[in-house]
């Protein structure tokens, strides 16, 4: 993915709910329904969490399936569905 496509696979996380289909780091892939929407989460959204070091090839959200916190490389998206639209990037 691309600056451009990342910077809006995380404009639609924060919109809504997005399904994300990578690849994990074990080679097996997964679809996984996500947000970054806080009415979603289970949790409180954490001032200290806020304050980490971020590493900007990740992407952590809020798996929907798994009520917790996910995470995924950008570079091992394969395909993005959002609104019943999708796009393939691999």
């Amino acid at each position: 993915m691309n600056d451009l496509q990342i910077n809006a696979l995380n404009h639609f996380l924060r919109e809504g709910i997005v399904e994300v289909n990578f690849e994990k780091s074990d080679g097996t892939l997964r679809k996984m329904n996500c947000t970054l929407v806080p009415e979603y989460m289970h949790v409180e959204y954490s001032e200290e969490k806020s304050k980490r070091k971020t590493n900007p090839n990740v992407a952590s959200v809020w798996d929907l399936e798994k009520n917790d916190w996910r995470s995924f490389r950008y570079d091992s998206v394969k395909s993005v569905n959002v609104g019943g639209r999708e796009v393939n990037y691999g």
